[in-house]
């Protein structure tokens, strides 16, 4: 009874709500247009960083407030500490930043690709377990560093084929409209407004006695251009935002001047934008970022710096690209199983633009050749094959076939894999 017992069919396990499962047809595109990120990235100097997929719970807290641990996975580890899986990747590299490269000369470039982990509501491209693109430019308060942030995502974007608008504004425009408002209201404003919820902005300022500020908010929110901004939006920001605009002009990037853009975040301290992609319905987002100080509260020197994350996921949903086909091969053989091995072993040394596939099923010729039939190109060792040094490489497509050498194989397929001739 016990040995039966032993032997039941355990019920299915399905994956935790909130997470995917990656197909190889998923990951060949995901890794076709990561690489296509990277590529752009490094372009403009930015190196890869890469940090713990766990940190201390304190270094969101400090970050984004207590409230943040509903909206995260935290735990405490066996010996008590409060951690946390990463929500987002900015807090870490600043951290790391702090730690590792506080005295490396100014600016740092990094770039990261990682996932990132938090407790809400899964939605279309929205999930529990997602991924993050994004970049930091550490060490520089200029226009030129943050035009250069924008532009770099705008570029990334471009390289990818996908339709989009950029937004850019200048967060210090509504700090300085709401100055001299206490910042528990004024934390509540920025949240409304990054939310688009107009109706209840409305309600809050008017019910904590802000109506002399409500209309110069309103006109913040609904400028069409700067000329349209109150005098309480402060000359210095409007110069900034007017500077950046004329840098990414020169950048020849498409954009479109929004002052309602707040990013709802604290510690954003001047340019910001954000970036929306058809497609995705309501969760349109699939860019965000601008200039921040952060370094000082992980116990660092206060430095400014500039970055943007880009939704990985989001990306993925409205994305067309494919990567390129490679050319199939099958190395199949008749009773030549250790034969076969050293050639395709030879094959994938001298081709690795192809893909090179032998059956290890113990199948026969034939049945080998029916099973590779969707392949470009079959291979077939035979003892004749052996004994006479030649190969037999049959087109699957066209059913043509000739008998080659190795090196007149490997011309042969080189130049079909590279697409400049077929058999």
């Amino acid at each position: 009874m016990r040995q039966r017992d032993s032997h039941k069919k355990q019920e299915k396990l399905e994956r935790p709500r909130g997470t995917r499962d990656f197909l190889p047809e998923d990951m060949e595109k995901r890794r076709h247009v990561e690489r296509i990120m990277r590529k752009v990235a490094e372009s403009y100097g930015y190196r890869e960083v890469c940090t713990p997929t766990f940190e201390h719970l304190e270094l969101f807290t400090i970050k984004s407030g207590e409230q943040i641990v509903e909206e995260i996975y935290s735990f405490k580890d066996k010996g008590g500490r409060d951690l946390a899986l990463r929500p987002e990747l900015t807090a870490p590299v600043m951290r790391m930043f702090v730690n590792e490269c506080s005295v490396m000369p100014r600016p740092l470039r990094f770039y990261y690709f990682a996932n990132c982990f938090r407790y809400e509501r899964p939605q279309r491209g929205r999930y529990r377990e997602f991924w993050q693109f994004g970049v930091e430019l550490i060490g520089s308060d200029e226009p030129e560093s943050e035009a250069e942030v924008i532009a770099l995502a705008s570029r990334i974007l471009d390289e990818l084929g996908i339709d989009y608008e950029l937004h850019v504004g200048h967060v210090g425009i509504l700090r300085n409209v709401l100055r001299d408002v206490e910042d528990e209201i004024s934390s509540k404003i920025f949240r409304l407004i990054d939310k688009g919820q107009l109706d209840e902005l409305r309600e809050l300022m008017l019910s904590s006695g802000l109506e002399s500020l409500y209309n110069d908010v309103e006109a913040v929110i609904q400028a069409e251009s700067l000329e349209d901004l109150p005098e309480s939006a402060g000359k210095e920001n409007i110069s900034r935002l007017k500077r950046v605009c004329e840098l990414l002009d020169v950048y020849e990037v498409k954009y479109s001047v929004d002052t309602g853009v707040v990013r709802g975040l604290d510690y954003y301290t001047g340019i910001v934008f954000e970036v929306y992609a058809e497609g995705l319905g309501a969760q349109k987002q699939i860019c965000g970022g601008g200039s921040y100080r952060l370094a000082h509260l992980f116990g660092g020197e206060d430095v400014p710096s500039t970055g943007f994350a880009i939704g990985f996921d989001r990306v993925m949903e409205v994305c067309r690209l494919k990567p390129a086909e490679k050319r199939r091969v099958a190395v199949v053989h008749a009773n030549q199983l250790e034969e076969s091995i050293k050639l395709a072993e030879r094959l994938r040394r001298e081709l690795p633009e192809c893909v090179i596939v032998t059956d290890v099923m113990g199948r026969n010729l034939r049945k080998q050749l029916s099973h590779f039939s969707d392949f470009d190109f079959a291979v077939i060792v035979g003892k004749k094959e052996v004994e006479k040094g030649l190969y037999t490489v049959k087109d699957l497509k066209s059913g043509k076939q000739e008998e080659l050498d190795f090196e007149e194989l490997v011309n042969r397929l080189k130049s079909t894999c590279q697409g400049t001739q077929s058999i």
